[in-house]
């Protein structure tokens, strides 16, 4: 007996629904994995979540560890961020770094970071900045020198890439300096990531 074209679509539809059911069970359902876990994707080319964290942590305990903070002139000691140069060829989001070493420093009591002082006269928070100057003018101090940091921290972010047939390789240096008011670097570190291979991957 000839098949039917209603007969047809469902054989068609059947069909279609194997297929997608034998990609869902060859594929991986999204799920959560610790950031900083080994379950994590790694790319060659590029900075990850996981490089970011380790990076950061890397740097904060270096910098506690250095007697220029327990020699600050003030407890907690006052930083304030300068620029931090981007020298890879990625677009990315310096304060993936920043935050990170000012959260690990302000939580370990030293140093707190303000939000007042920056490059340019740019205030990271405009209002706290307008409150400061409003409460000096309001008691007879805006002539005032101002309040200026004990520390500031730059640095920058390097890449270098490497190729051995089909093997890429990738690596990220984090250079960093903490200035004191003297202008005097009183603290430097580096922290290189190194990944390798041809794709990305998922562990390390």
């Amino acid at each position: 007996m000839p098949r039917t074209k209603t007969g047809f679509s469902m054989t068609m539809l059947a069909a279609a629904g194997m297929l997608l059911a034998a990609g869902c069970a060859d594929s991986t359902p999204a799920h959560y994995v610790d950031t900083n876990g080994p379950n994590t994707v790694v790319t060659v080319h590029g900075i990850d979540p996981q490089d970011w964290n380790r990076a950061a942590a890397d740097m904060v305990q270096s910098l506690l560890a250095s007697p220029a903070i327990d020699s600050a002139p003030r407890h907690p000691a006052v930083m304030a961020i300068s620029r931090i140069k981007n020298e890879t060829d990625q677009e990315v989001d310096i304060d993936l770094l920043v935050k990170n070493i000012r959260v690990g420093l302000l939580q370990s009591g030293k140093v707190v970071t303000s939000t007042t002082v920056a490059i340019g006269g740019n205030a990271e928070d405009p209002l706290a900045k307008g409150t400061v100057e409003q409460e000096q003018f309001y008691n007879g101090n805006n002539n005032a020198p101002p309040d200026l940091p004990d520390f500031t921290l730059s640095g920058k972010i390097i890449e270098e890439d490497v190729n051995a047939g089909d093997v890429r390789q990738s690596t990220y240096t984090f250079m960093l300096s903490l200035t004191d008011r003297s202008g005097n670097a009183v603290w430097e570190d580096q922290k290189q990531i190194t990944k390798q291979g041809e794709h990305a991957g998922v562990g390390w």
